[in-house]
């Protein structure tokens, strides 16, 4: 074998070589959701099992800030139920989390469109002495602030999602989540009575 062919077959190795570390690479960049997707696609039942315990907290959390909470299980039922109906007219599977999450905030705008004029009171109207009813006023509160602040907030206080998982599950860039996050608990804060406005 000539220097020019050893040469040739090296350089061949090497490119089959960086070729088979790309392919490597990109699978392991590969979000979870995609081989899940493609699964449900072809009838599997318990990759939507799987997509459902992945993404039932964002869901969970994006209902929350937006309905009543004795509401919000059966809507991610519900949210679920339309996401596998229509999950052949997503166009990429790695688009899943922020397709989901649209179809949450739909749902919720669905939810109040029907929702009856009239609202009844609370049981416990004058008690505030227990854990949950500060949680449910603390809710109450964060409920106030502008949607994007609303929801980022709860997926992460009460859903317990970091930043970069709001950010993977929801579509959103991590510099907003954090800017929402922040933007968010300062206002919080202000209506709490935590910090003086500025």
């Amino acid at each position: 074998m000539s220097e020019t062919e050893t040469a040739g077959n090296l350089l061949f190795m090497n490119g089959a070589s960086r070729t088979a570390t790309a392919v490597a690479q990109a699978s392991l960049c590969e979000p979870p959701e995609v081989p899940l997707v493609e699964r449900v696609r072809q009838g599997d039942r318990d990759a939507f099992g799987k997509l459902y315990d992945l993404y039932a907290p964002m869901v969970h959390g994006i209902l929350l800030a937006r309905v009543p909470c004795d509401d919000v299980d059966d809507l991610v039922q519900d949210v679920f139920l339309l996401a596998f109906k229509r999950i052949q007219t997503l166009r990429e599977a790695g688009a899943f989390g922020g397709w989901l999450a649209m179809i949450a905030r739909n749902r919720a705008v669905d939810f109040h469109r029907r929702k009856r004029e009239t609202e009844e009171l609370p049981e416990n109207l004058g008690v505030r002495e227990s854990a949950d009813t500060e949680a449910l006023e603390a809710l109450r509160l964060i409920r106030t602030l502008p949607d994007a602040y609303r929801e980022t907030l709860i997926l992460r206080l009460v859903e317990g999602m970091t930043g970069p998982e709001i950010a993977e599950r929801t579509g959103l860039t991590p510099a907003s989540v954090r800017v929402n996050l922040h933007r968010g608990m300062k206002l919080l804060r202000e209506k709490l009575g935590m910090e003086k406005k500025s």
